[in-house]
């Protein structure tokens, strides 16, 4: 991606076809529509991730499951109404797809590096076993005034480092795009599965306000 507007969100992943395309909406005449790859991760367990598709890339007329694809793009959200409140709603926005092969797809499966601004306070907390775990909402721009929030999730050191964020902390993080089922509670006897996605951090970056890095944290986690 050599394009500098796109410079500051960057994903690269690829995996297996696991749906078929889904119409999303239109944008001055193109058609956007959504796919589901599997991605496979080191711990042998996978993430399905959603990708939103022009009919100008690929025949989405036509069905892709069980091939493999690598697609290059962005991490892009947006806010659904829904059940009178804001749901956010993320996906990979591909501007380069292609079909390849399995050992291809084995190679470098899922990558992501955002620059971009913490915009709530992060919350740290540890698990019943210990782990410690920081959840951060990066703000990442797009061009005419734009904005992606990126949920991101760090771990051990990159937590401990992240508890000490401010709002408007300029970051530099890389890792991975993860799924995850949870419950949401419909009433007091109903609940529906839905899937959560959020970037699991590896690398973690804080900036000076003139863009060079101040301090450096990796922690890796499957």
């Amino acid at each position: 991606m050599t394009d500098k507007v796109f410079d500051n969100n960057q994903v690269v992943i690829a995996g297996e076809v696991v749906s078929d395309f889904s119409y999303s909406h239109d944008v001055f005449g193109e058609g956007f529509y959504l796919v589901e790859i599997s991605v496979n991760r080191l711990s042998e367990t996978y993430d399905i991730i959603p990708v939103m598709v022009s009919e100008r890339l690929m025949n989405v007329k036509e069905s892709c499951k069980g091939q493999f694809v690598e697609v290059n793009g962005q991490f892009r959200s947006y806010n659904r109404h829904e059940d009178n409140r804001n749901r956010l709603v993320l996906s990979v926005f591909a501007r380069e797809i292609r079909i390849c092969d399995a050992q291809e797809e084995a190679l470098k499966p899922n990558y992501i590096f955002l620059d971009g601004f913490v915009c709530k306070p992060p919350v740290y907390r540890k698990t019943p076993l210990g782990r410690e775990i920081a959840d951060i909402l990066l703000a990442v721009n797009r061009p005419y005034g734009k904005s992606d929030y990126i949920p991101c999730i760090c771990w051990g050191r990159n937590a401990r480092f992240a508890d000490s964020f401010e709002v408007g902390a300029h970051l530099q993080v890389s890792g991975r795009i993860q799924s995850r089922e949870y419950q949401k509670k419909l009433s007091e006897t109903e609940f529906e599965k839905r899937v959560a996605y959020e970037v699991s951090v590896s690398k973690l970056d804080l900036l000076e306000n003139e863009g060079e890095k101040k301090e450096s944290v990796s922690e890796i986690e499957e």
